[in-house]
């Protein structure tokens, strides 16, 4: 008799087609994508220090993509994921902004070091941002205490 029990494997490519469709999982999935384009440029570049940056990044967000995409930031409460992104995000785009922009200006020659550095750019307004959508959700969901207002006097 055949089996019509869904597969681990199948369940898997749904949580991922599903959370590709989500605003930050198209985010996440946008910066693993660039930083691949970083490291392949960089790596045809007769300079290929810059690249720790984007193997680094790219590793990040393929942890927090996993992590999203399965839910575990749910299960996980001993910290606080939305702050963790938030730092992985604005460090990344930091860090990207400040190589790419001395692979620019000092690649004179080095076409790829170049690329990677105009690519590394366009990287650096992503993971911007992405902070910026994480900094939205972190101000939504601050809780604000009333002060009291007794008249009493």
């Amino acid at each position: 008799m055949s089996d019509t029990a869904p597969s681990p494997a199948a369940n898997c490519v749904e949580k991922l087609k599903g959370y590709v469709r989500t605003q930050k999982g198209l985010i996440l999935a946008a910066e693993i994508f660039i930083s691949f384009i970083i490291i392949i440029c960089y790596a045809a570049s007769t300079y290929g220090g810059y690249s720790a940056v984007a193997i680094c990044e790219m590793i990040f967000s393929m942890v927090f993509f996993g992590l999203f995409m399965m839910e575990m930031d749910k299960q996980i409460l001993v910290i606080n994921w939305v702050w963790t992104d938030l730092f992985r995000a604005g460090i990344g785009a930091v860090l990207y902004l400040i190589t790419s922009l001395i692979c620019v200006i000092g690649g004179a020659g080095d076409g790829a070091r170049i690329a990677g550095g105009v690519f590394g750019l366009m990287a650096g307004i992503l993971f911007a941002y992405d902070t910026y959508t994480i900094f939205l959700v972190v101000k939504s969901t601050r809780q604000h205490t009333a002060a009291a207002t007794d008249n009493t006097t």
